[in-house]
Order: structure tokens, then sequence, then C-alpha cells
């Protein structure tokens, strides 16, 4: 075996090792990626405040409009999942019998997965995990609590930590290092914001859709696909099925769910696969499977939050590998942003 393939091996057996260790160690590092995230999206607003006004009250103003942000989305997912959810728990029996007759449908067409769909996608089942989520609630909010801790204090010191870098290290270092994270933070930036444009117009046309066809609840239908949209596949998957099993629900025709469950697929697919990737461009460009790989491997360390911050700290591992020579082949040949014209001097490594 020749030392580049054994270079590789104890490469891989690392990486296995640093995801066993995040997730062993969830509780401490997932709340230090999420405030790293925050930190590098509301810093611009951070150094603008900080020439009008005093650190302390800048960094009082950030804070607080992060945390309207967190209670706005907050606010909004429970009221859609919230009024859903009241719906099916009030006519669980209903819709279970409803359930029943499309397993029964399933079996008149040689569908032989409709036992398995009895077992394991009954409205108990369903029920069980909508009391599991309740009872996570009070977890998630002790986690973001934790979160906006970490970024008031990394906002303070943010420029203590990049001079400190600039004086520990050689100069081409230093400037790998601090310009990678500003260069990282300007892609999260844009990502968050073709994100967000992006789940927005998801939502409109999921609430048109739901309204058009008559669905209950459209407008709920279209927060929901607004805030799941944010995770990518996994998101827009779940935003897709749950309103097609209502439908089923609501009007007792396979057909028209299927017609639902094909419209809303158009629009994911229309957006996710074509406008998104060309508003996006090139500089956030990760192939498909990457970007899967990333939802899945961070859902595996973190739950639904590795889910959300997958791609971004893949979006980060790659440009940082980006500026320096010896890893710069894993960015490019993953598929990473475009720094070619912005690569690190010769000296870095």
């Amino acid at each position: 075996m020749n030392s580049r393939a054994v270079i590789t091996l104890l490469a891989i057996l690392a990486a296995i090792a640093i995801l066993c260790v995040l997730r062993m160690a969830a509780s401490v590092f997932a709340p230090v990626a999420g405030a790293l995230f925050i930190i590098g999206l509301v810093w611009p607003l951070q150094q603008s405040l900080q020439r009008a006004l005093p650190k302390l009250l800048a960094l009082a103003v950030v804070v607080a409009v992060i945390v309207c942000i967190f209670i706005a989305l907050a606010s909004i997912s429970a009221w859609g999942f919230g009024r859903i959810g009241r719906s099916v728990v009030g006519d669980a029996a209903r819709f279970q019998l409803l359930y029943g007759d499309l397993v029964q449908w399933l079996d008149g067409h040689g569908i032989v997965i409709a036992g398995v769909w009895a077992d394991y996608f009954s409205f108990s089942s369903l029920l069980r995990v909508l009391q599991g989520a309740t009872a996570r609630l009070n977890t998630m909010i002790s986690f973001w609590i934790v979160v906006v801790v970490y970024v008031l204090l990394g906002l303070l010191d943010t420029e203590a930590i990049a001079r400190n870098i600039r004086n520990a290290l050689s100069d081409d270092k230093a400037d790998a290092i601090v310009g990678g994270a500003l260069q990282t933070a300007a892609k999260l930036r844009r990502y968050m914001a073709v994100r967000t444009v992006m789940s927005l117009a998801t939502g409109t046309l999921v609430w048109a859709l739901s309204a058009l066809f008559g669905l209950r609840f459209a407008a709920e239908w279209g927060v929901i696909a607004f805030t799941l949209n944010y995770i990518p596949f996994m998101g827009p998957f779940v935003a897709t099925l749950l309103p097609s099993a209502y439908a089923l629900a609501q009007f007792g025709s396979p057909e028209a769910a299927i017609l639902i469950f094909a419209g809303l697929n158009i629009i994911q697919f229309v957006i996710g696969s074509y406008i998104e990737p060309r508003v996006a461009g090139y500089a956030l460009a990760m192939s498909p499977f990457l970007v899967l790989f990333s939802v899945f491997s961070w859902s595996f360390v973190w739950g639904v939050f590795g889910a959300f911050i997958g791609v971004p700290i893949t979006i980060a591992l790659l440009t940082f590998c980006a500026r320096f020579s010896s890893t710069r082949w894993i960015a490019e040949i993953l598929g990473a942003p475009s720094e070619q014209e912005d690569k690190p001097p010769s000296g870095s490594s």
C-alpha cells in the first residue's frame, strides 16, 4: 500500500471518528455550529451598526433582531403545524377509516406494500410522532437559547480572534484562514438569501395550488412548505407528502391525492432543480449527491438541526479546502465554489 493510499485511509478513519465525537457530544458542538452560522449571517449588520453606535449597543440591536426572527419563524411554524395537528387529532377516527380504505384499495390493485403501510403509517403512529415532537419542544427552545448566548459572545470576540490569528500565524496562513472565514460567511449569506426567496416562492405556490384544489388549510400548507424548504431534499419531500395524505383523507379519492401530489412535486422540481441553481449561481455549486449526502449524514449526527445546517457546513468545508494548495483538489472534485480567481499565495499549505 503506497503512502497516498495510507493517507487517504487515515483521513477517512479520522472523518468517521470526528463524526462519532460530534454525535456523542451534540449538546456541546451543535450550538457552536449554529452560533458560527448565525455570526456569519449577521456580522455585516454588526459592523454597520458599530460605525454609528457603541459596540455593546450595536450588539444588543443585533441580538434583538435575531431573537425576533426566531420568534417569528417559530410562531408561524407552530401556527401551521398546530392547526393541522389539531384537525388530525380531532378527526383521527375518520382519518384512520379512510386510510383503512386506502389499504384495501392498494391490496385490490396488487400492491403488496399495503400491509407495511398499515403497520407503520397508521394515524396512531402519526399521533405518537406528534406527541414526541411536542415533548422535544422544550429541548429545542433550550438549544436556541444556548445558540443565542454563543452568538452574543462570538460577536464580541470576532475581531479579537482575527487579530490573534494574524499575530500567531504567518501572513500567508493567516490570510487563508481569515479570508476563508470571510468568504464562507459571504457564501452562507447568499445561500440563505436564495433559500429564503425560493422558500417564499414555494410556500406561495403551494398555498395557491391547495386553494385551487379546495384543500383545507391552504395557508397552513403554504407556511409548512415555506419552513420545511430550508431543509434540502427532506423538507420538500415532507412538504409534498403531508398535504397529499391530507387530501386523500379529505376527498376520499386516491386520484385527487395523486393529482395534488404531482402538482406539488412539479412546484418543488421547478423551483429546486431549475430556478434555484440558476439564482444561486456557480459560487454555491455542489453536486446533488454531495447535497444529499450532507443532509443525511449531518441529520444522523445532529437530527433535524443537522439536516438544516448540513449544506452550510459543507459549503464552509469546501471553501476552506479551496484556500489551501494541499486540499484544493477536494474542492475541485466535489464541485466546490470557483475560487480559481482567488487562490491563496503559493506558500499556503
